[in-house]
């Protein structure tokens, strides 16, 4: 698999070409946390029918990992920073016109980076990704528990019999096939140490919550949220007030659609529907 530098950091990444004008946007998948770019392969070999696709690792995800520990400042994992190694790996690429689709933390990082890329990027699309109200206790439980969660990743865990099927489990509405269980352990264990607590930390602060609407009230580009109807992680009141920032909130039926029976994985739990909204979207906004 092909990786690329950024800033002293190997990136990997796939790039699906197409049969699709030239003049098409390249669909840029950006993943969640602990997580990594395999779990946007169904839906993104699907539509390189008709877009190019680009799919890559976080830096300190997946397969973008140090071989040894790094000493970065934890700055280098805030949402802007992912959003400015985006936009190196798009220069580095030579890829000039883009749609960022984002999963959870990766909808947050797609938000930033067409802040940070405005001429890039022509569009977001946000799959179980929302956020802009901050509960002091709830925000403060959420990260003691994500710091234990990254701390405490005993390695014996991942040899215990059918642990997967606990993972195939977790943030659904139903149990994902067992591949995509074994995937999200393989991710959990992979997953850089300082990367995994600084994304976490800088990415839940009290300033970095409530500046995120103010990124999306100044977007200029189209932007939609996918929302799954029983996601207990992004729960619906949080992804329809971050949407609510957006212009195309109160025109054109709204940029919040809801997808039914489905938990924090949407892009694997229902990948028809998602597919369908993602290509009606750009149905509107794409030519030739």
């Amino acid at each position: 698999m092909p990786t690329i530098d950024i800033k002293g950091m190997p990136h990997t990444y796939e790039l699906l070409p197409s049969s699709s004008p030239s003049s098409r946007p390249v669909l840029v998948f950006i993943h969640g946390w602990l997580l990594s770019r395999h779990y946007w392969k169904p839906i993104a070999e699907r539509l390189s029918l008709n877009y190019p696709c680009l799919l890559y690792d976080l830096r300190g995800f997946g397969e973008s990992v140090p071989l040894s520990p790094v000493d970065l400042p934890i700055s280098s994992y805030s949402l802007a920073a992912y959003a400015n190694d985006l936009k190196i790996l798009l220069n580095k690429l030579d890829i000039h016109q883009v749609w960022l689709i984002g999963h959870s933390l990766g909808g947050s990082i797609a938000l930033w980076g067409a802040d940070a890329s405005p001429e890039q990027v022509k569009g977001v699309i946000c799959l179980n990704s929302g956020g802009g109200i901050y509960l002091k206790e709830e925000f403060e439980r959420f990260r003691s528990v994500g710091i234990r969660i990254v701390k405490q990743r005993p390695l014996w865990l991942s040899s215990v019999p059918l642990i997967d099927l606990l993972f195939a489990r977790m943030m659904v509405k139903k149990p994902l096939p067992r591949q995509w269980g074994k995937q999200r352990l393989i991710d959990f264990f992979k997953a850089d140490q300082a990367a995994a607590l600084g994304s976490l930390l800088e990415s839940t602060t009290e300033a970095e919550v409530h500046l995120l609407p103010q990124v999306v009230a100044r977007l200029q580009q189209p932007v939609y949220f996918l929302a799954g109807q029983n996601d207990q992680v992004m729960e619906l009141q949080y992804i329809h007030h971050l949407a609510s920032f957006h212009r195309l909130f109160q025109s054109h039926g709204g940029n919040v659609q809801e997808i039914p029976n489905c938990g924090h994985m949407a892009m694997l739990e229902q990948p028809d529907f998602v597919e369908d909204k993602i290509t009606q979207i750009l149905e509107q906004y794409v030519n030739g």
